[in-house]
């Protein structure tokens, strides 16, 4: 298994700290709002490379925060005249809401900046004791010119970042690039009592003290978007490292952008969309599939075709999985078609292919298409005379590789009673030659959320 490490700027050898274990640390929602399909893309690919790791027979701790001290934050509470805590409560549930819709498990660890105040206060006298930090009108800033490497995730070097620094000038700080990992309290502001008076974490402090709570100084993978690369990462990276002596993480992996047809996503542009107003009109596991369908650090043009497009790719494998159910249901064991031997051997070789391609860099787009193949040759060779223990094979195969991904999770198996009778008339209808009574029925059935299919081997249905 190979990843491409922006550390290094390579495809690296997956060799875990422990073998067999692998711990991973995501970067979560600042939880003010709702978040955006941008962020959804982030939290699909974590999900899918804990799901794919653990299939792959490694024993994965997931650590994914919650950013619930913030200056957004802060604001939302004082607009609506509530304490900061109702807010990001509030939006840490609708996170496990939406998040749920879009088919991501739960990480192991959620952790909270309240929750972990005191280990990021000795974090920073930590780095105070050690000279990478300093104490400021009851601000603590991390001196950058004492870290030889900072810049190194980012491929820049002090000089340049500082010639091109776009951050704010504070006469408190030594060096415009100095970075705050504690600010002191404004009025009527949520604040915690620390050495240097009331105050609150900044934001880069919070993923590191936590990283180092729950997984320890070193971590195997660290990832999140692209856009966290500089300065939320490389800080990161600075004041970890100071502190331990060690590497932070092993393995950097970020996701590319989504832009909205060939443009940023923005609330200004009016192409800003969340997962919830997608789920008005589309199924959210078509956006997953979507999102799965490209390669996680490629960038997305993301549009209403490309999602249509997604839509039609994730029916056919439905449409697949429902095809081999019916198949199973209905096979003669009597004269078989399949030579049973060679057809098993041809899956392993399958599931060989899905593993290679995934394994390069995750490739789930890859994987994907193997998946699609595997569908091509089952719907060519099989039918009802095929062995059924074949086509079960064939069936446990096909939805292993899919549920790897969080795919095919919606269950089709059961028809309520009354689409049963429905289905039951309208093939009445059929026989006695009734077409406009049979029309009817197949439109009401649609609007109930169910396409019917007339084969040669019967009446097949798929959900919308």
């Amino acid at each position: 298994m190979k990843f491409y490490n922006t550390l290094t700027g390579k495809k690296e050898e997956f060799i875990p700290l422990e073998p067999g274990k692998v711990k991973m640390y995501a970067c979560g929602p600042t939880v003010y709002d709702y978040f955006h399909i941008g962020n959804a893309r982030t939290f699909i690919i974590f999900d899918a490379l804990r799901r794919y790791l653990k299939y792959r027979g490694y024993d994965v701790t997931f650590v994914q925060n919650f950013t619930d001290v913030d200056d957004k934050i802060i604001n939302r509470a004082r607009e609506e005249g509530v304490p900061p805590g109702e807010i990001s409560e509030k939006f840490i549930q609708i996170y496990f809401e939406d998040s749920e819709t879009l088919g991501i498990e739960r990480a192991d660890i959620y952790p909270k900046v309240t929750e972990n105040i005191d280990e990021i206060i000795e974090f920073i006298e930590e780095l105070i004791d050690k000279g990478y930090a300093y104490e400021s009108e009851g601000d603590v800033y991390f001196d950058v010119s004492k870290f030889e490497d900072y810049g190194k995730l980012s491929k820049q070097n002090l000089e340049e970042l500082q010639l091109g620094a776009r951050v704010e000038i504070s006469e408190q700080k030594r060096n415009p690039l100095d970075f705050a990992l504690w600010k002191a309290a404004k009025p009527n502001e949520l604040n915690w009592e620390s050495p240097w008076g009331a105050g609150r974490p900044g934001w880069h402090i919070e993923c590191s003290a936590m990283a180092n709570r729950y997984l320890g100084e070193t971590i195997d993978i660290h990832g999140g978007g692209g856009d966290l690369i500089f300065p939320h990462h490389e800080n990161e990276i600075a004041q970890s490292e100071a502190r331990s002596g060690k590497p932070f993480a092993n393995y950097w992996l970020h996701v590319g952008y989504l832009n909205i047809d060939n443009k940023k996503m923005s609330k200004s542009l009016g192409n800003f969309f969340t997962p919830r107003e997608i789920a008005k009109e589309f199924d959210l596991e078509n956006f997953r599939f979507l999102i799965l369908s490209a390669h996680y650090r490629s960038p997305i043009n993301f549009s209403r075709e490309l999602l249509e497009s997604a839509k039609n790719g994730l029916d056919r494998l439905y449409t697949g999985k429902n095809n081999l159910e019916y198949l199973i249901e209905n096979a003669d064991d009597k004269d078989p078609t399949v030579d049973e031997e060679k057809w098993l051997e041809n899956l392993k070789l399958y599931k060989d292919r899905f593993n290679e391609a995934v394994d390069d860099d995750f490739n789930t787009a890859d994987g994907i298409a193997v998946i699609f193949d595997l569908v091509r040759e089952i719907n060519t060779n099989m039918d009802e005379k095929t062995v059924k223990q074949t086509l079960q094979e064939a069936y446990n195969l096909f939805m292993e590789l899919t549920s790897v991904l969080g795919l095919l999770s919606k269950k089709e198996g059961i028809l309520e009673k009354d689409i049963e009778k429905l289905i039951e008339k309208r093939q009445k209808a059929r026989k006695e030659k009734n077409f406009e009574l049979s029309d009817k029925i197949r439109d009401d059935l649609k609007e109930k959320g169910i396409i019917l299919e007339d084969t040669p081997q019967g009446v097949k249905w798929r959900r919308m």
